[in-house]
């Protein structure tokens, strides 16, 4: 019978140990490859990509798509409080109109001859019962005064 040399997981620090096929059942754990991460990638989390010239050649292209980057949050900004401020003012609006609305009606209400006449008669004036009538002087007379 040939031996196989083995390390066991929990022997890793210690050396190895002949193991025969017989004394192999349920013991045996087979060491699963790490995967590799792709270069990009590692390249990425490492950093390496920032020390390279191509980085230092597209410095320029990079800051003017970081200034693209800082506009667009700004406009972004811009346009969120433009929308508060026209839903503030349709808010106000609405309520002015509540408001004048109300107050056309409180006027007219008030201006109806049975509201004038029972506020006059608090202030001790009277209704009159003679019809209104038009007055004329004698020296003019309505033809005269058109022509002038």
């Amino acid at each position: 019978m040939h031996g196989y040399v083995l390390q066991k997981r929990s022997d890793m620090n210690e050396t190895a140990a002949t193991v025969f096929p017989d004394e192999l059942q349920g013991e045996v754990h087979p060491e699963k490859k790490k995967k590799r991460i792709s270069k990009p990638i590692q390249s990425l989390l490492e950093g390496d990509f920032l020390s390279r010239e191509g980085v230092v050649n597209n410095l320029p292209y990079l800051v003017f798509l970081a200034i693209i980057a800082i506009i667009y949050i700004a406009n972004t900004y811009y346009a969120e409080k433009t929308f508060k401020d026209i839903e503030t003012t349709k808010l106000e609006l609405k309520e002015l109109r509540y408001q004048y609305i109300t107050t056309k009606s409180n006027l007219m209400y008030l201006s109806k001859q049975s509201e004038i006449s029972g506020r006059a008669k608090l202030l001790g004036l009277m209704e009159t019962t003679v019809p209104p009538f038009k007055i004329f002087h004698a020296g003019l007379t309505p033809t005269t005064e058109n022509r002038k």
